[in-house]
C-alpha cells in the first residue's frame, strides 16, 4: 500500500534576556500539535545565540516527538493492538537503530 502526505511545520524562536524560548507547531492535516522548548545561557558562558536557537530547538521538538509517540501508541490501542507497559519504548519495528548493522 503507497501512501503520501505532507505534514507543515512551523519553528519560532524567541530570545530575550540570555534567555531562547522555540515554539514548533505542527499541522498533519488531522491534527495540530505544537513543541516547546528552552534554553538559558550561563551569566559564565560566552553570549553565542545560535547555541541557545539549537538546544532551545531540539529540546522543541524531542517535546513534539513525544506527543507524537503517544498519539501513536494510543492509535494502535485503539486498533486493536496490545497496550505496551513504557508507550514511549523504541519499537522494534521501525529504523530505531536495533538490529541494524
Amino acid at each position: 500500500m503507497s501512501h503520501t502526505t505532507e505534514w507543515k511545520t512551523h519553528v519560532y524562536l524567541f530570545e530575550e534576556d540570555h534567555t531562547t524560548k522555540v515554539r514548533v507547531e505542527l499541522d498533519t492535516g488531522t491534527s495540530r500539535l505544537t513543541g516547546h522548548g528552552t534554553a538559558r545561557c550561563n551569566p559564565t558562558d560566552k553570549d553565542v545565540p545560535e547555541i541557545g536557537d539549537e538546544l532551545a530547538a531540539a529540546r522543541a521538538l524531542e517535546n513534539l516527538a513525544g506527543q507524537l509517540k503517544r498519539i501513536a501508541h494510543r492509535d494502535m490501542v485503539g486498533s486493536g493492538t496490545a497496550a505496551e507497559r513504557d508507550p514511549l519504548k523504541p519499537y522494534g519495528g521501525w529504523m530505531d537503530g536495533e538490529g541494524v548493522g
